[in-house]
């Protein structure tokens, strides 16, 4: 069932007992963020790996999420997407990932972002690449975890990530064009920040530059964060910057983005 055929339930008590336990068993993707945080992912895994025939994995995956110090959505889907690819690995058992990567279960296919981001067999070009699936994902919610799931590996890597994330701001699909951003911002969202785009924001410009008129509203918040998230430690260079724009592209869209990126400092 896609997302676009049902308006989801607006508060746990409207998930009906048919309703969550179709999701638990991942049966259809969840439509909003209260069906999302709704979902036990332990009980989902469990029927799974039961349709996979893989509940030796089922132990292990679990024993994680049991250590883990601060049981969230977040760490609890990024705690089984690691254990899952351990389990993977230490099996040789790659055969089970393109089921995880096309799940109709949204939750199962954030576990597959985390194989990706947390593989250290890839390198930045393979795991940008084989994230672009997540990226371009219909589901709200495994975008935001595609690139939670390669954000570290961003960060470590930093130029070579820009020089390969410009290329994504010429796609056709505003998915992977806002990928771009997002994946990059200074100081994002549920994730650490990355210190030198806090400092030199400017390194960011190839990515920046080419969506500050995007026909794509998701987009252009996106940009507008970013930029709005860079103001708070480089000033200087969101006003200038925006100044420019407006200067070079007195378009509504760009407007709109310098209006988002200046909330604070016009506070």
């Amino acid at each position: 069932m896609s997302t676009e055929k049902r308006k989801g339930a607006r508060s746990v008590g409207d998930i009906t007992p048919q309703l969550r336990a179709q999701l638990n068993q991942g049966a259809i993707p969840t439509a909003n963020l209260v069906e999302w945080l709704a979902v036990d992912q332990v009980v989902l895994l469990e029927q799974l790996l039961k349709q996979l025939d893989r509940m030796q994995y089922y132990q292990p995956v679990t024993t994680a999420i049991a250590h883990l110090q601060k049981k969230t959505v977040n760490t609890i889907n990024e705690a089984i997407g690691t254990a899952l690819l351990r389990q993977i690995r230490e099996h040789r058992d790659e055969q089970i990932i393109p089921a995880l990567f096309t799940h109709t279960a949204d939750l199962v296919r954030c576990w597959g972002a985390y194989l990706v981001g947390k593989d250290p067999a890839l390198d930045i070009t393979e795991k940008l690449h084989r994230i672009q699936l997540f990226a371009a994902d219909e589901h709200f919610g495994v975008r935001e975890i595609g690139w939670m799931a390669v954000r570290p590996a961003i960060t470590a890597q930093l130029q070579e990530s820009i020089g390969i994330l410009a290329t994504w701001t010429t796609a056709a699909d505003a998915n992977i064009r806002r990928f771009a951003t997002e994946a990059t911002r200074p100081r994002g969202v549920w994730c650490a920040h990355i210190e030198l785009l806090k400092q030199q924001p400017e390194m960011a410009l190839a990515l920046l530059t080419p969506l500050r008129a995007d026909p794509s509203r998701y987009v252009r918040d996106s940009v507008g964060n970013w930029l709005n998230d860079a103001s708070k430690t480089r000033p200087d260079f969101v006003r200038d910057l925006c100044w420019q724009w407006q200067r070079e592209s007195d378009t509504p869209a760009t407007t709109y983005i310098i209006r988002r990126a200046l909330r604070t400092l016009d506070k």
